[in-house]
């Protein structure tokens, strides 16, 4: 049996609000919000006690979701949150995009910031990294025609 597909990414965030502001300024479009708890949910996750509420964002094809999570118990445990991006660990999330710049603008308005700059590979994409809500950080391709 092989792999279907990649089903989601999770991230677990301080501020759910305004993380799913952020994606959706994006372009991601909001699937659904709940809360999840009970048993089940502690057997799953090996945690006891867990109470968390989830928003599901999904990229505008539907083939990527990112599942956004804000654990009210256990306690989410601390990272750094602007650790770079050459720490251990899932460190980013690529989003292809369309007007680059006008992405930037609209993140910054959530407070979003480069992490480097916006720079060009040869003839083919302009990249860049963003630090958005809780240290995350998105980069964004635009492809150049």
């Amino acid at each position: 049996m092989t792999i279907q597909r990649m089903e989601n990414v999770g991230v677990v965030v301080d501020d759910l609000a305004a993380a799913v502001a952020f994606f959706l300024e994006l372009g991601l479009v909001l699937e659904g919000e709940a809360p999840v708890e009970g048993p089940w949910v502690d057997r799953v996750v090996g945690l006891d006690g867990v109470r968390v509420d989830v928003a599901m964002v999904r990229t505008p094809d539907g083939h990527g979701r990112l599942e956004l999570m804000k654990f009210h118990t256990p306690a989410a445990t601390t990272a750094e949150p602007n650790a770079p991006a050459n720490t251990l660990g899932i460190r980013r999330i690529m989003f292809a995009v369309e007007d680059i710049e006008d992405v930037l603008a609209r993140l910054r308005a959530h407070g979003a910031e480069l992490v480097g700059e916006l720079g060009r590979y040869e003839d083919s994409y302009r990249l860049c990294y963003v630090r958005g809500p809780e240290g995350i950080i998105v980069a964004l391709s635009e492809k150049l025609d």
